[in-house]
């Protein structure tokens, strides 16, 4: 199950985050994010990368905890995709799947000529749709 999902802008600023938990471990996933962009951070400005790596947007598992697991994707523009999971055993061709659908309802939503660039995100179409792709996720469906 899907706990959180976030997007991040390139300066680490937080644009879109969505807790599909109670209210009390939205402060608690809210930290897990942040924690995560650390990851991120040492992943892609370390030089010892290959180019393959260089060029792949997903960044795998990123951050593990007892009870949840954090998995990256990141844009072109440096834009961080982050979920949070509750789920032990997900498959990375799912979380792929996962990502590609929520970057397509991001560039979907930042295309809106009312949207100001580097803002937070309050369409409501976005954030339907955003609950749509993680009510419709379970692992093994996507491919």
């Amino acid at each position: 199950m899907i706990a959180c999902v976030a997007v991040v802008g390139h300066q680490n600023n937080p644009l879109y985050l969505q807790s599909f938990t109670g209210a009390d471990d939205a402060l608690k996933l809210h930290h897990i994010v942040h924690c995560s962009l650390d990851v991120i951070d040492e992943r892609v400005n370390n030089p010892k990368r290959s180019v393959i790596t260089l060029n792949e947007s997903y960044l795998g598992l990123l951050y593990p905890t007892e009870s949840y697991k954090v998995y990256g994707y990141l844009s072109n523009t440096k834009v961080k995709f982050l979920v949070v999971t509750t789920d032990l055993d997900v498959k990375d061709t799912d979380i792929r799947s996962f990502f590609r659908r929520f970057h397509a309802a991001y560039v979907d939503a930042v295309s809106n000529p009312f949207h100001v660039p580097g803002k937070k995100i309050i369409s409501r179409i976005f954030a339907a749709r955003v609950s749509g792709i993680v009510k419709a996720f379970a692992p093994g469906t996507y491919g």
